[in-house]
């Protein structure tokens, strides 16, 4: 599964860009439908960007971003909002898929839906 990171507007900041790789590998290991992650690592006056953007299966695309003035923390911050997301909507597909068969089975014992 490969792993982007793009850093905008740093130079020389090779340490960081390996603490979004492994933190973007713990993610899609804990995660095994992820097909593509990509980190962008941005430095904007004093504050320091990064948006996670997670491919899945099932046309699923999930964005989490964080603003912060310490990039590892803003790395950290948006990591976990996206796989927050993630997680929600792996929750909704297997709700949904879950709640389709309840009331399949109560149309057929003829229960009221």
């Amino acid at each position: 599964m490969p792993i982007e990171v793009t850093t905008r507007h740093m130079h020389d900041m090779e340490d960081i860009q390996e603490y979004a790789e492994s933190r973007a590998e713990e993610l899609a290991n804990a995660f095994p439908s992820c097909e593509h992650v990509h980190v962008i690592l941005d430095h904007e006056k004093h504050l320091f960007n990064a948006e996670v953007i997670i491919q899945a299966g099932h046309h699923v695309r999930i964005e989490g971003k964080e603003s912060l003035d310490n990039m590892r923390a803003a790395i950290d911050g948006a990591i976990e909002k996206a796989e927050r997301q993630y997680r929600r909507q792996m929750d909704k597909v297997k709700d949904h898929h879950s709640a389709m068969k309840y009331e399949e089975a109560k149309k057929e014992r003829g229960e009221k839906v």
